[in-house]
């Protein structure tokens, strides 16, 4: 005895040519939106390397800044390495508790550097990236705040500084490092 067939078909499985299609379709829009993320991820990564080397080249010269004694008002080479033929400015004991050198500005309730505003000579730099194979270089600013006694002696200063890439950051606002010194 073989087993009868009553739904009239030929008994044969497969895919009907509908079913492919479908199956097609969905896959394509699959690979259509897993591919829209690669150039994103690739925006990211670059942001995210970017701003990596500005928050070093931040920190390296931050920390030159804040090995300075309080009686020095500016940093050359070698004393500040990054400084390289230029001076720095370390802010200024005749205008106590006010910011000077690069423009300040608030963004999101934290000071941050003004970059819509020129460089300031002596509150900026132009660092090189020497990692990237295509050169890139980074806008450097900072201001600074001086705190004085009563005998007008320097007894610390307050240092805000950020860097972005030149010509690049896109979407990603520069980070600000805030640090205070004081005797």
């Amino acid at each position: 005895m073989y087993p009868h067939n009553t739904s009239g078909g030929s008994g044969a499985g497969g895919f009907t040519l509908i079913e492919v299609l479908v199956a097609t379709v969905i896959l394509l829009v699959g690979m259509v939106a897993v591919a829209q993320l690669v150039p994103i991820s690739l925006t990211i990564s670059n942001g995210n390397r970017t701003g990596s080397t500005a928050l070093v080249i931040e920190q390296r010269m931050l920390e030159q800044m804040l090995d300075q004694p309080l009686t020095v008002a500016t940093c050359t080479a070698p004393t500040c390495p990054d400084a390289q033929a230029t001076t720095w400015n370390l802010g200024n004991s005749a205008t106590p508790r006010t910011i000077v050198g690069s423009p300040v500005t608030q963004v999101n309730n934290s000071p941050t550097m003004d970059f819509s505003a020129g460089q300031v000579p002596g509150y900026s730099a132009t660092v090189a990236d020497p990692e990237d194979p295509y050169g890139a270089n980074y806008d450097v600013r900072w201001a600074v705040v001086t705190y004085v006694n009563a005998a007008q002696h320097v007894t610390g200063r307050r240092f805000l500084i950020s860097a972005r890439q030149i010509g690049g950051q896109g979407y990603f606002l520069p980070l600000t490092l805030d640090a205070t010194v004081e005797k």
